[in-house]
């Protein structure tokens, strides 16, 4: 599909005084080259729906049209973009534009309810595209990993594929294996649930303004089954706080998942996962996260607070003391009736 003539992207600017909000951290690719090689590593996306995140001025809005898709919907958070997103959606009778944080936006109810795959089955001809601000990149991504987990928002659908724009550092983060040094929890989370390729690094002198650092192109396709098939809050938790202090040794790290009187579950924990513990964090494997997950999972079933317990938050110890206050009490009240009998 072969866009009509329009004002370029640079003309858009010019015409409606679109100068970079640096608080936004905002940063446009004008080379339309390279907006339909992001959009090629995409995939096929001839009679998909897409979703863009954050199309700015419209380069790679542009692109996206030009690959035949069914409809696209796009989510911009600055209005003064919305006249040439407009343009498009007039010429081509094929854009939504909607006004909203993609932090925020929910994507539930966006696509066509056809377009609805099995999980267990291919990805559906649903696509989300982005280039991120800086600012909101890791934090979005997260949000989206939580609702691959619940199969939620656009993962109603089935197993909506992702490519996004990240800082290099954190892209490559993302695909870390164990041992490299930047691998981290979000390097555990995103592998646990997606299957993730870097598909190109594009220098940062190819935005406007130019970022002090190189871009990542990421690809998600969301696996059929994690690797750990358990709660995201759960797994979240542990190797957030397994990576908290990424030189010290598991043990000393795992710690803080307890309170200070039961810090012989730390024991027990890395016993039944059968890990070294004095392992470093980056050494951890992805199936021995599995194995640290379902123990502590095990734990938490036995002792359901040790879930809600936070070492940061002082209502959560006081809420575990009061637990354990009452614990006490009713165990003092059976220990007398059981000497009662004996008399």
């Amino acid at each position: 599909m072969r866009l009509p003539p329009l004002p370029t992207i640079r003309d858009l600017i010019r015409m409606y005084k679109l100068s970079a909000v640096s608080k936004l951290s905002q940063n446009f690719i004008m080379d339309m080259t390279l907006n339909h090689k992001i959009v090629q590593n995409a995939g096929t996306l001839t009679g998909c729906c897409v979703c863009e995140v954050g199309p700015g001025p419209g380069g790679i809005t542009r692109a996206i049209l030009e690959k035949d898709v069914d409809h696209l919907h796009v989510i911009e958070k600055d209005r003064r973009f919305f006249p040439g997103l407009q343009m498009l959606a007039d010429v081509t009778g094929k854009l939504t534009a909607h006004h909203g944080d993609v932090l925020r936006f929910e994507m539930n109810n966006l696509f066509p309810e056809s377009f609805i795959t099995p999980w267990s089955e291919s990805p559906p001809k649903i696509h989300i595209i982005g280039n991120l601000p800086f600012s909101i990149a890791t934090p979005l991504i997260f949000k989206y990993m939580e609702s691959i987990s619940t199969h939620s928002d656009a993962w109603r659908y089935g197993r909506v594929p992702l490519t996004l724009t990240f800082q290099k550092e954190v892209a490559e983060r993302m695909v870390a294996e164990p041992n490299a040094e930047d691998r981290c929890r979000v390097s555990v989370v995103v592998q646990n649930l997606c299957h993730v390729t870097v598909k190109k690094i594009i220098p940062g002198s190819a935005f406007v303004p130019a970022p002090d650092v190189d871009v990542g192109l990421v690809h998600f396709v969301p696996k059929k089954k994690p690797i750990i098939d358990l709660p995201y809050r759960l797994v979240t938790k542990v190797t957030r706080t397994v990576f908290h202090h990424r030189q010290k040794q598991l043990k000393n790290n795992l710690k803080a998942l307890f309170p200070d009187d039961q810090q012989n579950l730390v024991d027990a924990m890395i016993g039944d996962a059968d890990i070294d513990p004095g392992r470093r964090p980056i050494s951890i494997t992805n199936e021995e996260f599995k194995r640290l997950c379902v123990a502590y999972s095990r734990i938490c079933d036995r002792l359901p607070y040790i879930l809600n317990y936070d070492y940061r938050n002082p209502s959560s110890k006081k809420n575990y003391l009061s637990i354990r206050a009452v614990e006490e009490e009713l165990n003092s009240v059976e220990l007398q009736r059981e000497q009662s009998k004996t008399f």
